[in-house]
């Protein structure tokens, strides 16, 4: 290293070095050389001779030696260690002390942070953005749990991850509605009320797990008529379903007096993803129609032949389930396939229906169960589910013998759906559904629901005082139709006595003529 003027030595001994002697601003003595040799250093005031200088590098790179492998421990030599400590060291922030502290207050504000201050507040945003960034971390978790709660319970996200990525895209439902359009019979409050509880239930069950829903009007055509067609439409509303959807794989076919009392089951969870244990394929476990199953024809393949067809779950393209009289088509779940479009094929044959419509009183249900019974490629691709798992009965459909644990809707058992099949052959469409809507609404309300009534004023929905004005408008109709009936009802009494009386008086009369 070259210098600009040569250290001069000193009246004591030793030379003055730059290096050794450079001024501390934290040192209160002078740096000048004084006499005897001695000057003042930021450690205090004492000798420093050309020898301490030379032992005090000599220890200095003695220090570097013992971090490096290569060099030998020898001194002189510079470790590769020390070297990149001693770079590390050098990138380290120091702290702010003022000039002029002494030694020993510079110990106790050590690495101290000192925020600025430029008035009242001037601290405060410094603050602030420390602790951001030492919350930095946890609210990126905050978020992340906040995210993941909108997508489990909030209806807008849930609705949008439940159909694009919870699989809800490959359900579709169709729901039967206007039945007749009020073509043949007059629609009254009820039908309509009926309508609206049904289409309403629906809906919400299907915005919940991100279902498609088609609402199909099935009022009476003159499409249909000539062809003898009427109550045959469920093949070919089934196909422009399909034709509307082509994503979806399953279709989930509703009459219109159903109700889904567990709108918490989802399809997926409550059917699909344990098909397998869900479905059977031996009709023998539950057969209404005493149908022979399985084929024994010596000509027909292995497949065929097995009363669980190949038994794989992917093989099912057709769920049915059996009532008391056999197929029930009021809830079934058809799949897309090839082997769905030659069973449409032929189900929408017109040899079923010209020929057969006088003798198959249930239409499409008859056809199917008389394909089954005779094409053995039908068997193959079908299974069947428990009534009750889909489609559980109110006490008044198939109770000939009582109820029956198998086909009757359960409330300990909390059922997933109840059709009230046969209700318009005396018995009160209306008044089912009312009560069943109101058990849906009693079981399935939580502490939100309440508190949301108790916010509307609607407790009384909860403790069996409706308040729906549509509802108060059927009850009305339902009040002023059994007023009539009891009217007429006193009417007739009051003629036949009446004629009783008339009777007596003609009695009397021919008798009192017989004694004159």
């Amino acid at each position: 290293m070259s210098l600009s003027r040569s250290p001069s030595p000193q009246p004591g001994g030793g030379w003055a070095s730059p290096g050794l002697t450079t001024p501390s601003p934290y040192a209160s003595g002078s740096v000048s050389p004084r006499v005897g040799g001695s000057f003042t250093t930021t450690n205090g005031s004492h000798n420093v001779t050309w020898g301490s200088a030379q032992a005090r590098s000599d220890e200095v790179r003695g220090y570097g030696s013992r971090f490096n492998p290569r060099s030998g421990g020898g001194v002189g030599s510079g470790g590769f260690f020390s070297n990149h400590l001693r770079r590390l060291s050098q990138g380290l922030p120091f702290a702010h002390t003022p000039s002029g502290a002494s030694a020993e207050k510079e110990k106790l504000e050590r690495n101290k942070w000192a925020p600025r201050k430029t008035g009242a507040l001037g601290g405060v945003p410094s603050w602030i953005v420390g602790r951001l960034r030492f919350m930095k971390l946890r609210f990126v978790l905050v978020l992340a749990v906040l995210f993941f709660f909108a997508l489990t319970y909030l209806p807008p996200f849930n609705n949008v991850y439940n159909h694009a990525l919870g699989g809800g895209s490959k359900y579709v439902i169709i729901l039967a509605a206007n039945v007749g359009g009020g073509v043949m019979e007059w629609k009254g409050p009820r039908e309509w009320a009926i309508e609206r509880d049904s289409v309403k239930n629906k809906k919400r069950y299907a915005r919940r797990w991100g279902y498609e829903l088609e609402i199909v009007d099935m009022s009476t055509k003159k499409r249909y008529a000539h062809e003898w067609r009427e109550s045959w439409e469920k093949v070919d509303t089934i196909r422009n379903a399909m034709r509307k959807y082509p994503k979806a794989e399953w279709f989930w076919w509703l009459d219109l007096n159903t109700f889904i009392m567990e709108p918490s089951y989802s399809l997926q969870k409550h059917i699909f993803e344990d098909l397998q244990e869900s479905t059977y394929r031996d009709v023998n476990e539950y057969n209404p129609l005493n149908i022979s199953h399985p084929l024994t024809d010596e000509w027909l393949d292995p497949i065929s032949l097995s009363a669980d067809g190949d038994g794989k779950p992917e093989s099912i393209n057709l769920i049915v389930p059996q009532d008391c009289g056999g197929f029930n088509l009021g809830s079934f779940f058809v799949r897309r396939s090839a082997w769905t479009d030659r069973l449409m094929d032929i189900w929408w044959d017109p040899v079923h229906y010209e020929q057969k419509h006088m003798q198959w009183e249930h239409k499409e249900q008859d056809a199917l169960e008389y394909m089954y019974q005779n094409q053995p490629w039908v068997r193959s691709n079908m299974a069947f589910i428990h009534q009750r798992k889909v489609n559980a009965f109110p006490p008044g459909a198939c109770s000939d013998n009582g109820l029956d644990p198998r086909i009757h809707y359960s409330e300990q058992d909390r059922d997933f759906l109840v059709n009230m099949a046969g209700c318009e052959w005396g018995r009160d469409c209306w008044g089912e559904m009312y009560s069943y809507r109101e058990l849906s609404k009693r079981l399935n309300a939580g502490w939100w629901d309440g508190f949301k009534a108790w916010m509307t004023g609607e407790v009384g929905r909860f403790r069996g005082k409706d308040t729906d004005p549509a509802d108060q408008m059927v009850f009305q109709a339902q009040h002023e139709e059994e007023l009539a009936k009891q009217q007429e009802e006193l009417a007739q009494q009051q003629e036949k006595q009446g004629e009783k009386q008339q009777q007596k008086q003609d009695d009397r009369n021919e008798k009192n003529e017989q004694a004159a």
